[in-house]
């Protein structure tokens, strides 16, 4: 089995570093994680059986995806929860558990059949959960892959559409409940992604190691200080 895997954040790619130690010698498995090696002439040069994407946040050109196997994971019970910020909109409606579904990549946003899904929980912070996530797409869907062919499944129900959120979307207000607050915090408590905020005159004031007493009276958090000038 030849298979490609491209990917941007730090947990997945430790994780396909492993696989490709652990498979040595019986599958092919080449990791791009960066946009510009995604492209039609590499991809043609090695003529994958499958390109998986767990957590790629570029374009895949039309060539590709027309030619080749390509395949997203996408944190919801998929047709509930397409498009974009998928764990953020999950939180904010309340959800404790998710599916991670591995779809084929089509020209509907994430609205191709399915390969396969595994239970995920939503507890802790949003770096917690992408890691727990990667555990379950590495270590159990992605052999799935390497065992042979999958056909996967057409989505069945009404889908349901999430809007991406924007940085300004994590603004902390007065109104909010410390369980709200704190799950502010927490789904954006990861690499690379912009925390929840206060405004406070000339600072803006971001937040991120949210802890949240038993009884739901106390939120202790990290508070970072950030002029507003410094882009914003």
């Amino acid at each position: 089995m030849r298979i490609i895997i491209a990917t941007i954040k730090s947990w997945n790619i430790a994780r396909a570093q492993e696989l490709q130690k652990q498979y040595e010698g019986i599958h092919e498995i080449v990791l791009y994680t960066a946009k510009e090696e995604l492209t039609v002439n590499n991809v043609r040069s090695f003529n994958p059986d499958y390109i998986l994407l767990p957590h790629w946040s570029y374009f895949i050109p039309n060539e590709i995806t027309d030619n080749w196997e390509c395949v997203v994971f996408h944190m919801t019970d998929l047709p509930y929860g397409r498009g974009g910020s998928p764990l953020q909109n999950l939180i904010v409606r309340g959800h404790k558990e998710t599916k991670v579904s591995a779809i084929k990549v089509t020209a509907t946003l994430d609205g191709g059949p399915v390969y396969s899904k595994r239970p995920l929980s939503l507890a802790g912070s949003a770096q917690e959960i992408f890691i727990r996530c990667a555990d379950i797409i590495f270590q159990e869907m992605i052999p799935e892959f390497l065992a042979g062919k999958i056909t996967p499944k057409p989505q069945e129900g009404e889908p349901v559409i999430f809007k991406r959120r924007k940085p300004e979307d994590s603004e902390i207000t007065p109104d909010m409940e410390l369980d709200k607050i704190y799950d502010y915090i927490r789904m954006l408590d990861a690499e690379g992604y912009p925390r929840a905020y206060l405004e406070f005159g000339a600072y803006r004031l971001e937040l991120e190691e949210a802890n949240l007493s038993g009884d739901g009276q106390t939120l202790s958090a990290r508070v970072v200080f950030r002029k507003k000038e410094q882009g914003y």
